[in-house]
């Protein structure tokens, strides 16, 4: 089930990245500056803000497996819309549409994976799910990219588009509901609200979430345009860019598993957010820049999983649906509106830099509700004992 869950996600960063990947070509062909480029990226995640919370109530009410499934056919249509513009607002609409199907898909992905795991190697668990994502980042930057010059940005999109149907057949056809699922399910309908201090919890790793995650995208996202300016080739930028993905594929299981066998998750997340917001601004001044980015791949791993498993271990069993729908309405606020921050930075000051500076600002703010969240967690773990 965990494989099924696995591969439904890495079609979700395969199609997050779609535009991402063939970017120079989209830019030049729909009239696009770096701000609206930016603007383009975080529209997948807009709806995020409005309907995470409700998505997990809908899977409450409907069933996990049912919304995740509809979750997965907004995808598909989405992505055949953008494929298919010829216009910057056509596209736009497009990435909003699949961006919903993938909201719903996502927060549903975080629980089902809670729900089979427990208590029992939860990081190692999330951070195998949570290793998805850049895996299909990276494939689409090493396969759409060298495709759209082949062919057309066009092609490449729909490609995106049969990628997510075959993620939606997978699901439909080969996960099935954890046992006591439906006990759980009953459990969650009569559960009381999410307390305050759940609230708080939710929130705090969600900023943390959200900070860390548009940092790493902001990275992947504008390298094929700054290498492009560095001179670069278009296929050849977009899988040098790659070079941030593909150590993930190891690291970030590596984290949980080491979180899970020390107890150290918070020295660990901590140590990768210093490493990433010191290498971040370094990308346009070292030599080899494919280096660099390896590296920042290496650093960015690790903390993935125990991010992830920061809302489970304090929220309780039943209040989990509501808890992530709160704790991705931060990151789906970040994801739609840093990204077009970041481009406006590069826009307003004229330094190349100027996002990868960005980005490791949001690191700085990451530690801190980090901290705060261990600072609140503390005194409820001694109440308890």
């Amino acid at each position: 089930m965990l494989l099924v869950l696995f591969l439904a996600r890495t079609a979700m960063g395969f199609q997050f990245q779609s535009v991402a990947s063939v970017s120079p070509l989209l830019v030049r062909d729909l009239a696009m500056d770096l701000a609206l480029f930016g603007t383009l990226i975080g529209a997948w995640m807009l709806p995020g803000a409005l309907i995470a919370i409700p998505s997990g109530m809908l899977g409450v009410r409907f069933g996990d497996k049912r919304v995740a499934l509809f979750g997965l056919l907004l995808m598909v249509a989405g992505s055949a819309v953008t494929a298919g513009a010829g216009d910057y607002l056509t596209a736009l609409v497009g990435r909003v549409v699949s961006g919903t199907g993938a909201v719903l898909l996502n927060v549903l992905l975080a629980k089902m994976v809670a729900d089979w795991f427990g208590e029992r190697s939860l990081a190692t668990a999330m951070g195998i799910l949570v290793v998805s994502w850049p895996v299909g980042i990276g494939l689409a930057l090493v396969v759409l990219g060298p495709l759209a010059v082949a062919s057309s940005w066009t092609l490449a999109l729909h490609t995106a588009t049969g990628v997510c149907v075959a993620a939606l057949l997978l699901v439909a056809f080969v996960y099935r509901d954890p046992p006591r699922a439906a006990q759980r399910t009953a459990q969650a309908l009569s559960a009381s609200p999410l307390t305050r201090k759940e609230v708080a919890f939710a929130s705090l790793s969600g900023m943390v979430w959200a900070t860390y995650n548009t940092a790493y995208i902001i990275v992947v996202s504008f390298a094929p345009l700054l290498l492009a300016d560095r001179g670069f080739p278009v296929a050849d930028a977009a899988l040098v860019a790659s070079a941030a993905t593909w150590p993930l594929v190891l690291s970030i299981p590596f984290g949980g598993i080491l979180a899970d066998r020390t107890g150290r998750g918070d020295a660990i997340m901590h140590c990768c957010f210093i490493a990433m917001a010191a290498c971040i601004p370094l990308l346009l001044m070292v030599p080899s820049p494919l280096l660099m980015l390896a590296f920042i791949g290496l650093a960015v791993g690790p903390a993935a999983g125990i991010i992830m498993a920061l809302p489970a271990r304090v929220l309780r069993p039943e209040a989990r649906g509501l808890g992530m729908g709160v704790y991705y309405t931060w990151y789906y606020i970040a994801m739609a509106v840093l990204p077009g921050v970041a481009g406006w930075c590069r826009e307003f000051s004229g330094i190349a830099a100027a996002p990868l500076l960005f980005a490791s600002l949001l690191l700085v703010v990451a530690i801190t509700c980090a901290l705060l969240f261990r600072r609140l967690e503390v005194p409820a773990v001694r109440r308890i004992v």
